[in-house]
C-alpha cells in the first residue's frame, strides 16, 4: 500500500477504510472484510458509536498492531483538558487497543484550544503517535498551528469532484498538514456514479466511477477512506493504483468543482450551534 509521509515522520497509509454511518451491528465484519481485502488503515469516531465494533475486527484478525493504522476522532467535549483525556481513555478502551496511531479533532468548536493542549500531553505521553483536525477552514486550522507548539498533522475534510479543496490543500501543505478526504464520493450526490464525465474517463480505463474518483484523489496526494459494506466494492476500491489518470482527465475532473458544500457549512451559525450542543457519552 502507498503511504504519505506526515509532518513528524509517520508513514500513514493514503488509501483506507471509513466506518461512518455503518451501523454497529454491521461494522464488525465489514471491517473484518475490510482488513481481509487488505486494506491497514481504519478510520472510526467517537461519534459514530462503532469504535467497539472496530476493535473486535481488529482483535479477531490476527493482524499485528504494527501493521494496522488506527484513526479515532474527539467530540466536541465540555471544557477543560480533563474532558478530552476521558474521551480519548474511552475510545481506547473501546477499540482494545493501548495506543491510536492518529488521534482527530472532530469539529473545530467548543474550548478547541483545551482539547489541543490534552491532545498534545497524549502525543508526548507517546499514547498517540499523530494528532490532527478534521472540518477545520484554513482560518481555524492557520490560527491553530500559530498559538500551538505542534502543528495538525492531518485535516480530513469534505474533499470530493464537486468541492475539490485545492486552495486549501495549498495551504495545508506550505503549513505541512496532510490533507484527507470524508464523502469523497459525495454519496452519489450530482449523479456521482454516473455523471457523464466521470464515466468517460472510467470507460477510458476500464474502470469504474468510484476506482476513477480514488485514483484522482490519490494522484492528488489527497489520504481517502471509502466506506462500503459489500466485499467486492472494498475490493474494487482498493485496487486503484495499477493505472494512472492523464494530465488532460485531471484537468478535466477539475472543472467539476463547484467550490461549496454538498452537505452542509461548518462556518454556517445555525450549524455551529446544534453541533455544539451534541454530546457523546462515555
Amino acid at each position: 500500500m502507498r503511504t504519505v509521509t506526515l509532518n513528524n515522520g509517520v508513514e500513514m497509509p493514503i488509501l483506507g477504510f471509513g466506518v461512518y454511518q455503518i451501523p454497529p451491528e454491521q461494522t464488525e465484519q465489514a471491517v473484518t472484510d475490510a482488513l481481509a481485502a487488505g486494506y491497514r488503515l481504519l478510520d472510526t469516531a467517537a461519534a459514530y458509536r462503532n469504535e467497539e465494533a472496530v476493535g473486535r475486527a481488529i482483535k479477531s484478525s490476527g493482524i499485528a498492531r504494527d501493521d494496522l493504522f488506527v484513526t479515532t476522532k474527539l467530540w466536541v467535549q465540555d471544557p477543560g483538558e480533563d474532558n478530552t483525556k476521558r474521551a480519548f481513555d474511552a475510545s481506547l478502551r473501546k477499540l482494545g487497543l493501548d495506543h491510536l496511531d492518529l488521534y482527530l479533532m472532530h469539529q473545530p468548536f467548543g474550548d478547541v484550544y483545551g482539547q489541543w493542549r490534552a491532545m498534545q500531553n497524549l502525543y508526548r505521553e507517546g499514547l498517540i503517535r499523530a494528532i490532527g483536525v478534521s472540518n477545520f477552514y484554513p482560518d481555524r486550522l492557520v490560527d491553530l498551528i500559530d498559538h500551538n507548539d505542534v502543528t495538525p498533522a492531518v485535516n480530513q475534510i469534505e474533499t470530493h469532484p464537486f468541492f475539490q479543496r485545492t486552495a486549501d490543500q495549498e495551504i495545508m501543505r506550505e503549513r505541512g498538514v496532510q490533507i484527507e478526504s470524508w464523502g469523497p464520493f459525495a454519496e452519489g450526490r450530482n449523479n456521482l456514479f454516473a455523471h457523464p464525465l466521470l464515466s468517460e474517463v472510467a470507460g477510458a480505463h476500464g474502470r469504474s466511477v468510484p476506482q476513477v474518483v480514488l485514483r484522482w484523489l490519490v494522484q492528488r496526494g489527497v489520504v481517502v477512506i471509502p466506506k462500503s459494506v459489500r466485499p467486492d466494492r472494498m475490493a474494487q476500491n482498493i485496487d486503484v493504483f495499477d493505472f494512472e489518470l492523464t494530465d488532460d482527465q485531471m484537468a478535466r475532473i477539475a472543472t467539476l468543482d463547484t467550490g461549496s458544500s454538498l452537505f452542509f457549512d461548518h462556518r454556517d451559525p445555525a450549524m455551529v450551534s446544534q453541533l455544539g450542543r451534541a454530546r457523546v457519552s462515555d
